[in-house]
């Protein structure tokens, strides 16, 4: 995936200024999808040029105008035949995963500190995910089905499960790490 096709899916959610879709990534697609402020402002200057993004200006009072960004019709037709292309399957560069490994050639003690730093990370994300959910998707679905709400909501439970699971294999970690220590 490139950043132009997070960028089109935030624009097609709602059309916004480039700092606007920034925030955006900060908080919500960017759990996904990190890029820079300067990336996405960088990216989204080569999409209007490419026709895949058009913009507006919009006076604001006492500040200056913004500009603000919608998708294209060619930007849409781009993400659907983005979404169309086969995914493989991602690979995972995991480095504390190796440093675990290492453990076994030096003291496993030595990295009980660095796990239950990650460990705390990953606890205050998906403390995080959860707010967002209980903030976002406070009830069940009304009547009629939202896809773009829905779709939403079940990429944000990914993002709760994985956090879970995490977690769940940093407590193991920790565990062994521990009784490794006792011997």
């Amino acid at each position: 995936m490139a950043l132009e096709h997070a960028i089109l899916v935030s624009l097609l959610e709602q059309p916004g200024s480039g700092y606007e879709l920034a925030r955006r990534f900060d908080r919500s697609i960017g759990r996904f999808w990190t890029a820079t402020h300067q990336q996405i402002y960088r990216v989204l200057r080569r999409m209007e040029t490419d026709g895949l993004v058009v913009s507006e200006e919009v006076a604001q009072d006492g500040r200056p105008d913004k500009k603000v960004y919608a998708a294209s019709s060619d930007g849409r037709a781009s993400l659907a035949d983005w979404l169309r292309e086969p995914v493989e399957p991602e690979t995972v560069r995991h480095e504390l995963a190796v440093k675990i490994r290492a453990a076994a050639f030096d003291d496993p003690a030595a990295l009980i500190s660095e796990v239950e730093r990650h460990r705390e990370a990953h606890a205050a994300l998906l403390a995080r995910y959860l707010h967002g959910e209980q903030r976002d998707f406070p009830e069940a679905p009304s009547a009629g089905p939202d896809p773009r709400r829905e779709l939403q909501h079940v990429v944000l439970r990914g993002g709760i499960e994985y956090e879970r699971m995490t977690i769940a294999w940093l407590d193991d970690v920790l565990t062994t790490l521990h009784r490794l220590t006792r011997r």
